[in-house]
């Protein structure tokens, strides 16, 4: 069996879930907020939660509602990101903000917000875990808008940023939703502190290790399989891990190569190839998997003391993403 098969299965439940939850009128409204999920996605902070739950032994029922509120999260920034990004296509269809216009794009990334903490406050969890589920799901909220505006400032500024500013950055951006994914989860299945201690690390870890693969994807990535061109991210000038390490690696002729394609938005396709291959034979890519391996293992160092399928099926999910070539 295929290691996706659970995270397919899962997402077919959630995505039915999703499905009622986002009904009502103006039908072009709700039509709208749900368009980026009837499109694609895996449901990966979806399963996160309800993995994480039933770790501790909860059941997915308990989960549903905080799962559901995730990935209307999640949707809520790509609509938001991509007006931000003037993006056109996602998922290989139009953008929100394409296919509805500006004014109602924006109005289903609301509903979207809003729908995620009504669906946690219609839950029948207790009154303590639906308090500390909006609590911690709102904090996620602020981190990724500070991360975004860090990621923003940082494409704007002329420093090439450090390392350490870099993982600072994702850690909030893209690490918090993974983060809040697995301590939910683990609160619609326990209220102890350590449980949600540790499933919440290894959100966290895994968070940062799949924005870290996600951006060698953006440079490296075949286009077949990513459906966007060779070294997108380096011709948008993107300040992402790979990019940051082949700037401080290469040397004289090199570094003049990436730097001309570096941000460059008229570089040829030539241009462009021979960046790449410079990065490729400086073994960026290695070295950029091994880091995301670094917090793999930070990720599965924190489910050391739990056992069974749902433990096995979330170390599963740890080697998708780190393998993971799209």
């Amino acid at each position: 069996m295929k290691k996706t098969k659970p995270i397919e299965k899962n997402a077919k439940i959630v995505n039915k879930y999703l499905k009622i939850k986002l009904k009502g009128n103006p039908k072009m409204l709700y039509d709208a907020a749900g368009h980026l999920i009837v499109n694609g996605g895996k449901r990966l902070r979806p399963y996160m939660v309800i993995k994480s739950c039933q770790i501790l032994g909860g059941r997915i029922s308990n989960a549903m509602p905080a799962a559901s509120a995730v990935e209307m999260v999640h949707n809520f920034t790509l609509v938001h990101d991509d007006i931000m990004d003037n993006d056109e296509m996602r998922h290989g269809v139009p953008t929100v903000h394409k296919k509805f216009g500006m004014p109602v794009a924006i109005l289903a990334g609301d509903v979207l917000f809003s729908k995620a903490f009504q669906i946690i406050s219609d839950s029948k969890l207790s009154g303590s875990a639906m308090t500390q589920l909006i609590s911690r799901l709102a904090t996620a909220c602020v981190d990724v808008c500070e991360g975004q505006l860090f990621d923003i400032k940082m494409a704007e500024g002329k420093k090439i940023p450090s390392q350490s500013e870099y993982i600072k950055m994702i850690g909030k951006k893209t690490a918090a939703l993974f983060d809040v994914s697995c301590a939910m989860g683990a609160i619609c299945a326990t209220n102890k502190i350590t449980d949600i201690k540790n499933l919440s690390t290894f959100g966290k870890n895994l968070g940062i290790a799949f924005q870290i693969t996600d951006d060698l994807i953006g440079v490296m990535g075949d286009p077949k399989i990513t459906k966007k061109p060779v070294g997108n991210d380096l011709r948008e000038g993107k300040k992402s891990l790979p990019i940051l390490m082949a700037i401080k690696s290469a040397k004289g002729k090199n570094k003049q190569i990436i730097l001309k394609a570096f941000g460059n938005q008229k570089t040829s396709k030539s241009d462009l190839h021979k960046a790449v291959e410079v990065i490729r034979a400086l073994g960026i890519e290695d070295s950029v998997r091994n880091q995301a391996e670094k917090y793999a293992e930070r990720a599965e160092k924190s489910l050391s003391k739990y056992s069974g399928s749902s433990k096995n099926q979330l170390v599963e999910l740890l080697e998708f993403v780190v393998k993971r070539s799209r």
